[in-house]
C-alpha cells in the first residue's frame, strides 16, 4: 500500500526561500548590533523562530527577541518576498498525487502576506485538502502540532501519511505526529542530516522524491 496522505512543508520545500529568510534574519540582528554568521543561521533553518534566536543569540532577552523577529518579518516582506520563486514542477507533482487518489496538506509556520504570496506562486489551491499555518499553532517545528493539525484535516490515518520537508525539524515534527518523514535537499541540509532525523527517503528535489515515494510500500 502506498502513502495516501502527503503533508508538505512550504518554505524551502515548495518555494525557494531559505537564503532570503536567513539573510533577512542576519540583517535584522545586525540592526540590533548583533553579528551572527550565515553558516550558523543555516544550522537552524526551519527551526521555530524563537528557539532559533535563543540558540544563535542567547544573550537576547525575550522581549528583544520579539522585536528582532518583527523587524525580520518587515524586512523580509519588503526586500525579499516580492522576488521569491516556487520550485519547478510543484503543480504537476500535486496533480499526479491527486490523480492516484492521494490527499495533500500543507504544514507551515508561515502566515499572512508570505503565505498568501507562496500560495499565489504555487497555484495549487484546487489540489490541497488541508492547510495548517502559523495562525493555527503557537510553536513551529519541530513541535508536532502543525503536522498533527494538517493530518487531522486530511482525514488520513497517521500510519498512511508522510511529511515532506527540507529540514531535520520537519522530520522530527513528522515523527512526533506519528507520520513518516521524507526530505528534499533544497534546504541546505545534508542527506545524512535528513536521514539521521528520521527521513525514510531523501532526494535532491521534489519530483525525484515523489517518484521514489510512489514505489515505497508500507
Amino acid at each position: 500500500m502506498r502513502f495516501t496522505g502527503h503533508i508538505f512543508d512550504v518554505e524551502g520545500t515548495l518555494v525557494d526561500t531559505v537564503q532570503p529568510n536567513l539573510l533577512s534574519l542576519q540583517e535584522a540582528l545586525a540592526e540590533f548590533g548583533i553579528s551572527v554568521a550565515y553558516d550558523l543561521l543555516q544550522l537552524y533553518s526551519g527551526l521555530d523562530a524563537n528557539q532559533k534566536l535563543q540558540l544563535v543569540a542567547p544573550d537576547i532577552a525575550e522581549e528583544d527577541r520579539k522585536e528582532v523577529l518583527a523587524a525580520q518579518g518587515q524586512l523580509y516582506e519588503r526586500k525579499y518576498l516580492p522576488s521569491v520563486k516556487a520550485f519547478p514542477g510543484v503543480r504537476e507533482s500535486f496533480e499526479e498525487l491527486k490523480n492516484r487518489g492521494g490527499r495533500i496538506g500543507l504544514a507551515t509556520d508561515c502566515k499572512g502576506a508570505p503565505l498568501a504570496r507562496y500560495l499565489s506562486l504555487l497555484g495549487v489551491d484546487d489540489l490541497i485538502h488541508s492547510v495548517a499555518c502559523g495562525d493555527d499553532a503557537e510553536h513551529g517545528k519541530p513541535d508536532p502540532r502543525l503536522v498533527g493539525l494538517a493530518l487531522s484535516k486530511l482525514s488520513v490515518p497517521a500510519a498512511q501519511a508522510v511529511m515532506i520537508g527540507d529540514t531535520p525539524y520537519d522530520a522530527e515534527a513528522a515523527t512526533g505526529a506519528g507520520t513518516a518523514a521524507a526530505g528534499v535537499l533544497t534546504g541546505g541540509f545534508s542527506r545524512e542530516a535528513l536521514l539521521g532525523a528520521g527521513c525514510l527517503v531523501v532526494a535532491s528535489e521534489l519530483g525525484e522524491l515523489l517518484a521514489r515515494l510512489g514505489s515505497f510500500r508500507l
